[in-house]
């Protein structure tokens, strides 16, 4: 039987796991991308500092994120340092849980994380310079709208029901990995519509934002 081929380092190139029944043999696309410097012969510290690259780009990534989760967290939320290191805690055991049972090879993956971003943060971010209507209730109405939309359609077609993962059962043919630019759209109506039924910010707030256009 396939028990699989090793690079000089140890990782599996190919296993003879099967990702579905009709699978015999398949190609870890994540290993492979590690492994592209050593299979077209490249020397040894070449191999070295692409592998180191791309682990600082990892760990320079991951530490700004668990600052702005743990900041957010303790300044916006809770008010307390203790809850900053708490919610650091709870975002690497949660990372760490996707390293080891992720929802898709590392592209997906990051689209995901930037569908989710875009349906969440980007109007809000937008509307927030360039829109001096843009009020708390409207932000928080479509960044709840976006948000939810995108984490459901995302989690039922990855986790609930992936046979379903095919283009004629995705929404107007949208993928899940494309999915956060329908949530950006509601996102931008959600905040609109609730913005224009409730009241202005207030008047210093409106200037502060003519001094941020500035």
């Amino acid at each position: 039987s396939f028990t699989g081929e090793r690079g000089a380092s140890g990782e599996r190139l190919l296993s003879n796991a099967p990702t579905d029944a009709a699978t015999e043999l398949y190609v870890d696309r994540d290993i492979m991308v590690l492994a592209n410097p050593e299979i077209a012969g490249l020397p040894g510290w070449v191999i070295a500092l692409i592998a180191a690259g791309g682990l600082a780009a990892a760990l320079s990534t991951a530490a700004g994120l668990l600052l702005v989760i743990s900041t957010s967290v303790s300044h916006d939320l809770l008010k307390s340092n203790l809850a900053a290191r708490v919610a650091a805690g709870v975002a690497i055991a949660i990372a760490g849980l996707f390293g080891i049972y992720p929802p898709g090879f590392v592209a997906q993956v990051v689209a995901f994380a930037f569908g989710l971003a875009a349906a969440s943060f980007f109007p809000v971010i937008v509307m927030g310079i360039f829109s001096k209507k843009m009020n708390k209730e409207g932000a928080i109405a479509g960044m709840a709208v976006g948000l939810t939309f995108t984490f459901s359609y995302i989690v039922f077609f990855k986790f609930i029901s992936p046979e379903l993962n095919t283009a004629e059962h995705w929404w107007f043919g949208v993928s899940p990995e494309g999915i956060g630019t329908l949530g950006m759209i509601f996102n931008f109506i959600a905040s609109v519509a609730v913005a224009s039924f409730t009241k202005a910010p207030p008047e210093h707030i409106q200037h502060m934002i003519e001094d941020i256009r500035v």
